[in-house]
């Protein structure tokens, strides 16, 4: 009998897993060596890139920055460094990122940014700012030939009027310079398929890359869908009835639920995936393992094989 990875290798025609994985810089000494020990973890799963966010207003630029250096000094990671409109001059933009090319950063990821009141406040551009995420995505591509990721949403970014508004932002991006999508997380994969036909209709023809969040507090993964208006189905909520002073059966029960969401991308052909790590590594670790990305073997004293 086949394997599950020779089946899935047979769904995408032979073409290869890749995954890229997202975290944010720590706040704390303690945040800081739970973020370490994950990227540790994760690296030998040579991840396409990994990311690492942005606070609004450039809130957490230096803890940005600082978390993206130690990626290139330390690891053989390659890191994508977010970068927002909020609240800031154009100056002041143009300056980080000729600073994360000046730090050996090639990848930006590119995005207008929540408003520093936070979703459900009103977006207002700087005045002397970029206004678009478009129109930072072209400033950007000035600079320098970065390669540049773009935010897309399966379900509509919440203060779209409809999902053509939302489908023209995105062209815009992709026709100011950015060369791959990565759409906000979702629960129901019928909604990434939807959204990836309007995508190709339109004739956006960047990878359309599926953001992935495992679910280990539904709690917290249901307030964050209410606001941002992602579709919780009931079935999900259900798998997690009765384990809210349980963290080690919801920690299996996450897993089992993001494979499960992972595996069906997979068997319609879906070869790269973001994961939104939340600086934790072992559900991710988990859900790679299962796809069949393994750290390399090294061959021991013995002739044998060792991790």
């Amino acid at each position: 009998m086949s394997s599950d990875v020779e089946r899935r290798s047979r769904r995408t025609g032979g073409r290869p897993i890749s995954v890229s994985f997202e975290f944010f810089p720590p706040k704390t000494e303690e945040m800081e060596a739970t973020l370490w020990s994950s990227i540790t973890r994760l690296e030998p799963l040579a991840p396409k890139f990994v990311s690492v966010t942005y606070g609004a207003g450039g809130s957490t630029r230096e803890r940005t920055h600082a978390t993206v250096e130690r990626i290139i000094k330390e690891t053989r990671l390659a890191p994508a460094a977010h970068l927002t409109c909020v609240a800031a001059a154009k100056a002041e933009v143009d300056e980080v990122v000729r600073g994360y090319w000046d730090a050996g950063v090639r990848h930006i990821v590119a995005l207008r940014g929540d408003p520093p009141g936070g979703v459900g406040h009103a977006y207002e551009p700087h005045a002397q700012g970029y206004a678009t995420s478009a129109d930072l995505v072209a400033g950007v591509r000035r600079i320098a030939n970065f390669e540049v990721s773009v935010s897309a949403y399966p379900e509509k970014h919440p203060e779209s009027p409809s999902f053509d508004a939302d489908l023209d932002i995105l062209e815009a991006k992709v026709d100011a310079g950015a060369s791959r999508a990565i759409t906000q997380c979702f629960f129901d994969n019928d909604l990434y398929f939807r959204f990836l036909d309007k995508v190709r209709a339109r004739g956006i023809d960047v990878p359309v890359v599926p953001g992935i969040l495992p679910v280990s507090n539904f709690k917290q993964a249901n307030n964050f869908a209410e606001k941002t208006g992602t579709y919780m189905p009931a079935w999900l909520a259900g798998r997690f009835e009765g384990l809210d002073n349980d963290p080690e059966t919801r920690k299996l029960i996450a897993a089992a639920v993001a494979a499960e969401q992972v595996f069906d991308l997979v068997d319609h052909g879906v070869t790269e995936f973001h994961f939104y790590t939340l600086n934790r590594a072992d559900l991710v670790y988990a859900i790679c393992h299962l796809l069949g990305l393994r750290p390399p073997q090294t061959v021991s004293g013995e002739g044998q094989a060792a991790a």
